[in-house]
């Protein structure tokens, strides 16, 4: 009789944020589908419950967290309630953002802290709630590696006009990022950084898809614990940044 092979991600827990819907709703079930246990953030527990249900019914498993971590202590809840549900933590996948495009002159402010507070605040806690966790997992784990990724953008290496706070909040992530990623490579933690396309949509062009990035992710997670891919920009095929 031959074994049957083991998926990837098999026996690790990952956890995702914005998951209830477009690249973080993907990303949850392209880790799922590599055989990990998904915890999906997000604030509307319909979407989730949905994405929840379509994981289920391909034979994975996962469970819905309806939160709102731009709330620092609820930042840190969603990820202990992970530990609490699962025991561990092996993967964090940072796609929850906003993109509020205005000029300076006509935005109002609220829209930049709308921004600010979940493209970095939010980010930031949770990923500080997790990096220990992380550790743990990389020393514990038959992987012998964790990853944590952060989904930016283009516009972390181009500024655009009316995008000046978007901008201030991608090309902050992206030196976050690469910070962590010096910082956690003696713990085995690999920090990585997806950056999709995200030009204006033009007649006959075609766009990029949520599972074009959350494949993206999917292929970083599961390489052999010797590669770490650090940086992955996507874009579409006929765009030029």
């Amino acid at each position: 009789m031959t074994s049957r092979r083991p998926e990837p991600l098999e026996g690790a827990v990952a956890l995702v944020t914005g998951a209830g819907d477009g690249v973080g709703a993907a990303t949850a079930r392209r880790l799922a589908r590599e055989g990990a246990a998904v915890a999906l953030v997000g604030r509307r527990r319909d979407r989730l419950d949905t994405v929840v249900g379509e994981i289920k019914l391909a034979g994975g498993h996962a469970v819905a967290m309806d939160t709102d971590i731009t709330e620092p202590d609820r930042a840190y809840e969603a990820v202990q309630d992970t530990m609490d549900r699962f025991g561990r933590l092996d993967v964090l996948v940072n796609t929850a953002a906003i993109m509020l495009l205005n000029s300076a002159l006509h935005a109002g402010v609220e829209e930049w802290e709308r921004m600010i507070a979940l493209n970095v605040r939010a980010l930031l806690h949770v990923t500080h709630a997790a990096v220990p966790f992380l550790i743990d997992a990389a020393s514990t784990s038959p992987r012998q590696v964790a990853d944590l990724v952060n989904v930016s953008s283009t516009a972390g290496r181009v500024a655009r006009p009316g995008s000046s706070v978007y901008n201030l909040t991608k090309f902050g992530l992206n030196g976050f990022t690469e910070s962590l990623r010096q910082e956690l490579i003696p713990e085995r933690v690999r920090v990585s950084v997806v950056e999709p396309g995200t030009e204006p949509v033009i007649a006959g062009a075609e766009a990029l898809w949520a599972d074009d990035i959350a494949d993206a992710i999917g292929y970083i997670v599961t390489r052999d614990r010797r590669v770490a891919v650090n940086e992955m920009l996507v874009r579409a095929g006929d765009r030029t940044w």
